[in-house]
């Protein structure tokens, strides 16, 4: 049955109803277009289901955590800062506080209610959601979008439509590229999708060894052509495939265009401590050690497991007595903690990502409104567009906000 909407947003993810509610509490009654049963299926796994909904820093500290196309979100930013959603969320009776790294959360701990909360909003505001609602195509007429094409044949005419229709990461929650496939439809150039916030495959065989071993206070450091590509201090993990890890998933989102095989990732055991003030302890702690064994050694370095097996990565026998080991052996073991290699392979693969990198070229975006700019009445937002951003409430915060803009946008165009 064919019907009429002032808006039609495809997609009642966090972007979606996001531009439903500004779009509403602008005077227009929106329609969402939802192909699953529920709305918000992608929120309720977010922060390990309890949903790390936004980041309490300012614009700048916001965007240095945006590693693909940061300035691009300034006005979205200013249409829905941090501060802006834990306030809305703290108005509309969902309490929320703030954890390390800045990272916020529902005082409950449930993303349920994060969802709940947002389709209480949109209900007060008028806004309809219409489930099982699978959008085909759009409707272009005369060089306009005229509605959207739903895949049972029946037609939602509309004078604007906003694409929230996610990325490509974890199909299972409705994120299956279909924006990407509007976007072509309109003209619009889409980067590849591929996956960012993602564990590393490695080569060496030693990682999977050492599965489930965490390790924290390490740095870990990327060089590509002679740059360093990444560089940070904090924790990672050890996987039957290679690493994981909070440092291996940011890494992740810094190898746009960086062939794999040209990358030179180590892990810095010792970060604390220089180079020369590595070999200088290593030396004292031979000197003390007498017939001790190496691995028992380095025990005193290294977590047990690590220790087990390090002696033999430097290339020295984990068995041989401290009073036997060379000035040669005792540079290869300081080496190896201050620079530990590690071989990449490949990402892990895209279904498993926590977010897509790629998407609709934001130059085709104007960034002050979310609008094509090849059909002004087309808008776009959320992880449908080539923006992403590190963990800590970014990426779902972009959503938020690049929703909220286009919502409001959207808004004042059809009343104008």
């Amino acid at each position: 049955m064919n019907s009429k909407a002032d808006l039609a947003i495809i997609g009642a993810g966090a972007a979606g109803m996001m531009a439903a509610l500004y779009a509403a509490q602008s005077g227009v009654r929106p329609l969402i277009l939802e192909k699953n049963e529920k709305a918000g299926k992608k929120i309720y796994i977010t922060g390990k289901g309890r949903c790390n909904l936004t980041n309490d820093c300012d614009l700048q500290e916001f965007l240095r955590e945006v590693p693909v196309n940061p300035r691009f979100l300034y006005a979205a930013l200013k249409a829905l800062s941090p501060q802006d959603m834990m306030k809305l969320m703290q108005d509309a009776g969902c309490p929320v506080k703030v954890e390390r790294g800045r990272r916020v959360f529902p005082v409950s701990d449930k993303a349920s209610d994060v969802t709940r909360t947002l389709l209480r909003l949109l209900s007060q505001a008028g806004a309809e959601i219409r489930y099982g609602a699978e959008a085909e195509e759009l409707v272009i007429r005369d060089g306009l979008i005229a509605g959207v094409r739903l895949k049972d044949g029946s037609e939602i005419s509309a004078r604007a439509v906003i694409v929230a229709t996610g990325g490509v990461s974890y199909p299972s929650t409705g994120s299956t590229g279909d924006g990407y496939r509007f976007a072509s439809q309109t003209g619009h150039r889409v980067i590849p999708p591929s996956p960012a916030l993602i564990p590393l495959v490695t080569q060496e065989k030693w990682c999977a060894e050492l599965m489930g071993l965490s390790l924290t206070n390490v740095r870990l450091n990327a060089v590509y052509n002679g740059k360093t590509v990444y560089s940070e201090l904090g924790e990672m993990l050890f996987t039957h495939f290679g690493i994981s890890g909070p440092l291996v998933l940011e890494l992740s989102c810094h190898l746009r265009g960086i062939p794999l095989d040209a990358l030179q990732v180590t892990i810095d055991l010792k970060p604390g401590l220089t180079p020369d003030q590595t070999e200088d302890r290593l030396a004292r702690d031979i000197a003390s050690g007498g017939k001790k064994q190496t691995v028992t050694l380095m025990e005193g370095l290294l977590p047990k497991r690590l220790a087990a097996i390090f002696p033999g990565l430097c290339g020295v026998d984990g068995q041989k007595p401290c009073a036997q080991i060379t000035a040669n052996e005792r540079k290869a073991l300081a080496g190896r903690l201050k620079a530990l290699p590690l071989t990449v392979r490949r990402k892990r693969p895209i279904e498993e990502a926590v977010v897509t990198e790629g998407g609709v070229d934001v130059r085709e975006i104007n960034p002050s409104t979310m609008a094509s700019r090849l059909i002004p009445n087309l808008y776009f937002a959320g992880e449908t567009l080539d923006v992403s951003a590190h963990t800590g409430g970014y990426n779902l915060h972009i959503a938020f906000s690049t929703g909220a803009l286009a919502g409001r946008s959207a808004a004042k165009m059809i009343l104008t």
